[in-house]
């Protein structure tokens, strides 16, 4: 399994539990910014002994095919986490599908490292897992996130009303889809 993924501006790399310290230094960096588009989060999301177990599952999860999450650093500055995508929810089968989910830096917004780091793992999802279809549910009100993913491609299939609960409350989402005519 590789676990380090190269663009040309960034890293992205699956991480186990060593990494913890970073990722809980992302999340209080960014909890207020990320609190509008997330599900309330405990006091304990924001230790190292929750993060450090994430990282685990998640690395189990990589390994077993089941979802890929791919952290992302700027090459100048490979000891700062910058964001993540997640392909979670992997379907092999006839299916052959999976949930895309992404953050990014506050500080780091609208220079193109998330662009550059979905159209990555959309290759590697493509390509190395042989995936037909990946799926994008954004809350209406996220014209950012809506613009990211349709300059990439995706298109709208449509609203899931009442999709997920985000800070304590139900949101509508827009289903987004990019398919891979390849597969």
């Amino acid at each position: 399994m590789q676990t380090i993924y190269e663009t040309e501006r960034l890293l992205l790399k699956v991480l186990d539990k060593s990494y913890a310290e970073m990722v809980v230094d992302y999340y209080l960096r960014n909890k207020s910014f990320l609190e509008e588009w997330e599900p309330v989060r405990s006091e304990e999301f924001y230790t190292k002994q929750y993060q450090e177990e994430q990282l685990d599952k998640a690395l189990t999860d990589s390994k077993n095919n089941n979802s890929l999450i791919l952290w992302i650093f700027k090459k100048q500055d490979k000891h700062r986490i910058i964001g993540f995508i997640a392909f979670t929810n992997i379907v092999k089968g006839a299916f052959l599908s999976s949930y895309l989910g992404y953050k990014l830096d506050k500080d780091e917004i609208n220079k193109g490292y998330i662009t550059e780091a979905i159209q990555k793992g959309t290759e590697i999802m493509f390509n190395e897992h042989g995936l037909h279809r990946i799926e994008a549910n954004i809350m209406p009100q996220n014209k950012r996130s809506l613009r990211v993913v349709e300059k990439l491609g995706f298109y709208n299939e449509g609203i899931a009303y009442k999709y997920l609960k985000i800070n304590q409350k139900w949101e509508d989402h827009i289903h987004m889809v990019l398919l891979n005519d390849k597969v």
